[in-house]
């Protein structure tokens, strides 16, 4: 027996298109869906919970300028923050295979806070109204500024949340392990034989130190993900987004996250 699975009508410039009934994405996303037909590598989670983050400082940055309404703000936010803790990944549905500036994931991003923010506010999903995906969740945004952006914070977040810690706590057995074999003493190998006596201890303390310079490398990386293109928008220009966008939203990312972003000096550069 053949399940079958309901679906609801909406509608985007591209004309009217079926999509499951139980998903927030909307008509954008179901037609990656069907373009792109290639491969099974989805978009990996850091990024999804990334971009939840993106527009839900987005929103913040809106409100903060006056160029968005309070009520929906607020259920952007509550959505956007969903998609940021990684309650919503099922509704991600599509492949890292799709156009170069991310523009599908940036818009199943849209539809899914979109649809959730309408339900929040008791609106049925489907219909854009009241919280429209890119009037309202893209505004000021494009693609081209919105996922750079999420890649910085998720590469930035799960540095810090992930990779350094993991770095930190091997450094530190390696340095324990540099004062347990202290006293023992082995011969060092150079060119296939044996060269001079050196302790075990020694040759640890080396591998400590090549963690170490590898912290200070990934700090200083850390200096340029720390800056976001947001506020470039389609081209490094800013049009269409308000004055100071790109400020305030590089202040309300640092609230969200507890890491320092700040706006990228040149957009065309980001």
């Amino acid at each position: 027996m053949t399940n079958q699975v309901t679906t609801r009508t909406e509608q985007d410039t591209m004309g009217a298109i079926d999509v499951p009934a139980d998903r927030y994405w909307g008509a954008q996303t179901q037609r990656s869906t069907q373009n792109f037909r290639i491969g099974g590598e989805r978009m990996p989670d850091a990024l999804i919970k990334a971009f939840g983050i993106q527009k839900l400082a987005a929103a913040r940055a809106n409100v903060a300028l006056g160029n968005l309404d309070g009520e929906l703000a607020s259920a952007i936010e509550t959505a956007a923050r969903e998609v940021a803790d990684g309650k919503l990944l099922d509704h991600f549905p599509l492949v890292v295979w799709q156009t170069g500036s991310g523009t599908q994931t940036n818009m199943n991003t849209n539809e899914v806070i979109a649809n959730r923010a309408c339900e929040i506010l008791g609106k049925p999903m489907g219909l854009r109204d009241p919280v429209h995906p890119n009037d309202h969740v893209n505004r000021g945004q494009s693609s081209n500024d919105s996922f750079p952006a999420a890649m910085h914070i998720a590469a930035v977040v799960e540095i810090e949340e992930t990779l350094k810690p993991a770095l930190k706590h091997l450094r530190s057995t390696l340095e324990a392990k540099e004062k347990a074999f202290a006293d023992i003493v082995k011969i060092g190998r150079t060119h296939m034989q044996d060269a001079v006596p050196l302790t075990l201890g020694q040759e640890f303390s080396g591998y400590a130190m090549q963690i170490e310079l590898g912290l200070d490398r990934i700090d200083d990386a850390m200096k340029r993900l720390r800056k976001l293109a947001q506020g470039g928008t389609a081209l490094g220009t800013g049009l269409n987004a308000p004055k100071g966008f790109d400020v305030e939203f590089a202040k309300q990312t640092s609230d969200i996250t507890g890491i320092a972003f700040e706006t990228a000096q040149n957009k065309f550069e980001a």
